[in-house]
């Protein structure tokens, strides 16, 4: 089998964060999460990496990240931009009514189908998953070859932000195997307890330890036509009722979803004893370049990475 690919979605608006925070510098000389993310998929067996951007971020793209990357990583550009692999009238339409939202990260991932020629991980820009996750995940996608795909999940309680509430794809495992992952918009931890708002405004309380999607998976390459064809059904339904669906996106957690329903593909939940954190909001980017700091002391990664 080829070697893993990378897939990093880098693409995204940073509403909540008021900013481009896959760009946002955290390391001592000037590194941003997706750098750690990087460097860990290539000592983890990974061998491209497959970035998803927007063209009009691509030059501040090129000088604050792939400059410092330089010659050390072997890497593709694909762009997500609002009317890429819209049809023209939809797009048309869509951007008449206030269309301004990106798409969703399945519609990202198809927008790099061209680069995947090989298992792939697809992840977010703006997270940290920890050496230990690419680790498992790398080995994983070397050694299958029986074309199931595979997660990495989170406690809940500590990928929750003080800042605010946050969304995570809540994960139901059995026998080692993702049985379905339902979206939840709203969680958070007040006084103790973690709990959701649903959209009635009544409150569903979890467990610290739930399991939850961070958008770490993997699969196997032949996985994206099935990509295409759930993606075709969300503009199918988008179009049906622009006005009420101008906002909607097309997740990567709720395409998984539908493909355990409908008996697509298998996802293996790999356990790892891995850290998570993120910069969801402005407030937190002290606390992850406290951790950023702490790992570096301790020799987890170099002082300077490239």
């Amino acid at each position: 089998m080829k070697q893993p690919i990378l897939v990093v979605l880098a693409a995204g608006m940073g509403s909540r964060y008021g900013g481009l925070k896959q760009m946002d510098k955290l390391g001592q000389n000037g590194e941003v999460l997706l750098d750690y993310s990087v460097f860990d998929a290539l000592r983890s067996g990974f061998e491209k990496i497959v970035f998803i951007i927007r063209h009009d971020i691509e030059n501040d793209f090129r000088e604050q990240v792939l400059r410092r990357m330089g010659s050390k990583v072997t890497y593709d550009l694909a762009f997500q931009d609002l009317d890429t692999l819209i049809p023209a009238d939809l797009f048309a339409e869509a951007k008449k009514l206030g269309r301004t939202k990106p798409w969703g990260t399945a519609h990202a991932l198809l927008c790099a189908a061209d680069k995947i020629d090989a298992p792939f991980t697809v992840l977010n820009a703006d997270d940290f998953y920890g050496r230990e996750a690419y680790g498992v995940m790398g080995t994983y996608l070397a050694e299958n070859d029986w074309g199931e795909a595979a997660i990495v999940p989170y406690d809940l309680e500590k990928t929750l932000s003080p800042q605010g509430t946050v969304t995570r794809g809540v994960c139901e495992i059995k026998d080692g195997y993702l049985t379905s992952v339902d979206e939840l918009l709203l969680l958070e931890k007040k006084d103790g307890r973690i709990f959701n708002t649903n959209p009635d405004g009544s409150k569903r309380d979890l467990a610290a330890d739930t399991p939850v999607s961070m958008n770490f998976w993997g699969f196997p390459a032949d996985i994206l036509p099935a990509f295409k064809k759930y993606f075709d059904n969300f503009l199918t339904g988008f179009a049906a009722d622009i006005a009420g669906r101008l906002k909607s996106e097309c997740y990567l957690p709720k395409a998984a979803d539908q493909f355990i329903k409908d008996g697509v593909i298998k996802i293996k939940a790999l356990s790892a004893d891995s850290e998570w954190f993120g910069v969801t909001y402005k407030e937190d980017k002290e606390a992850a370049i406290k951790r950023i700091e702490t790992l570096t002391a301790k020799g987890v990664y170099p002082s300077s990475l490239w």
